[in-house]
């Protein structure tokens, strides 16, 4: 089944509201075996008119967001009605609906939303319980120019998602006549470049019968994603894990934070993490995942020279001699970390984000990144990612996260 999605609003293409529909369609629909074919953007008015006549010429669906509201701009609907030769009438039920919005905030609605209640005939109402615009389903046997069925949906997030899920997939899955989705695996690697992974393994995929794989890389990350029968699945990571396995963050799709908080459960240890260059991004990333609380203790942001002598117990001289970006502080920042703490294991980075600070010794994007864990001696790696500050952090970040990770995964002696 074809399905397209529309995105409208001149702010999208201004830049000033990020799109955020492609991606959640995208993973959402993919989740009972649909996929998108092509999304669009365009800007409000007259530009939805041709745009949707292309689209049902080709789709089986099309589903358009924005332009439901009661300004003068918002014209999806009379766009559609009119494209598709259909009347609009006042819907007595979505009338309702509006007027019971404003009347539980004790706001009176003003004229202008009476449009949001206008319906094509024949069409089906979808219930907007966090917004005052109701979407319209229009089943296939209502268009007249083609086969194609419509959904026009709200735009904002926080009333698109609930709808989508209540009134959406449950008449996309009818539609496709799809039971049981394929199956699909996500593997995650850190540690290696996306051409060398491509190259080690790409050739043997495509002799797998039953098997369509792609790649996704990320800063730090490469991800591939397997679809297909189980036995084409499990042909398909064993020959991943062959070549890669020591690079392995996952099979479940996990994230790196998320590998890194089960390891630490699952082996009852605690985490601390000192910071300066990533300004706190390694303690945020950790906890975001759901089950933090149990195995994190502490995160230092260390940003200042004498925020690492007092907080780190860090050698001032050390620091004077060595400077802040140093296998000797990286060690000391870890260590010290460790002992305020009373974690585990404890992860410390210190470099340089750039553009500004660098050397010939020491260019901007150098970091060194220090790990302690108890009853062993402190120990530190160097790392270079000349990259802009926000890519350089999250780099940084990623690679402390897996120096955390190979401690855990790696019996100690």
């Amino acid at each position: 089944m074809r399905i397209e999605i529309l995105n409208t609003g001149t702010e999208l293409l201004l830049g000033n509201t990020v799109n955020t529909h492609a991606a959640w369609f995208g993973r959402e629909m993919f989740l009972f075996g649909l996929r998108i074919a092509r999304q669009t953007t365009v800007p409000d008015g007259e530009a939805i008119r041709e745009a949707i006549t292309e689209s049902i010429s080709r789709a089986d669906v099309l589903i358009v967001t924005g332009g439901l509201g009661p300004t003068s701009d918002d014209l999806t609907r009379e766009i559609t009605a009119e494209v598709l030769g259909l009347e609009l009438i006042t819907d007595e039920a979505a009338l309702r609906s509006l007027e019971g919005f404003f009347a539980l905030r004790g706001r009176p609605m003003a004229p202008a939303n009476l449009k949001q209640a206008l319906i094509p005939v024949g069409a089906d109402v979808l219930p907007n319980a966090n917004g005052t615009a109701p979407g319209v389903y229009i089943p296939p046997r209502l268009n007249g120019r083609s086969s194609c069925a419509v959904f026009l949906l709200p735009g904002p997030p926080r009333e698109l998602y609930p709808m989508a899920h209540a009134e959406v997939f449950p008449r996309l899955r009818a539609l496709s006549g799809m039971e049981t989705p394929p199956s699909v695996l996500e593997l995650k690697f850190t540690g290696i470049g996306e051409s060398d992974f491509h190259q080690g393994i790409d050739a043997a995929l495509a002799e797998i019968p039953n098997l369509e794989f792609g790649y996704c890389a990320h800063i730090g990350e490469v991800d591939l994603r397997l679809i297909g029968t189980a036995a084409a699945l499990e042909a398909g990571r064993a020959i991943a894990l062959a070549s890669f396995g020591n690079f392995l963050i996952s099979d479940d799709g996990a994230s790196l934070e998320a590998t890194v908080v089960r390891w630490l459960s699952e082996k009852h240890m605690t985490l601390a993490t000192a910071e300066s260059c990533t300004g706190g991004l390694i303690s945020n990333r950790i906890t975001d995942v759901p089950g933090a609380s149990a195995v994190f203790t502490h995160g230092f942001v260390t940003y200042a020279n004498a925020a690492k002598i007092s907080l780190l117990r860090v050698s001032p001289t050390d620091l004077e001699t060595h400077g802040a970006v140093s296998e000797t502080v990286a060690c000391q920042m870890a260590a010290g970390a460790l002992l305020s703490s009373g974690a585990d294991i404890a992860v410390a980075v210190t470099g340089i984000a750039g553009p500004d600070g660098g050397t010939p010794e020491k260019p901007a994007g150098t970091a060194w990144i220090g790990l302690a864990t108890k009853g062993a001696p402190p120990t530190a790696f160097k790392v270079y990612h000349p990259r802009n500050r926000h890519d350089f952090k999250l780099a940084v970040s990623q690679a402390a996260l897996e120096a955390v990770r190979q401690r855990l995964v790696t019996p100690q002696p």
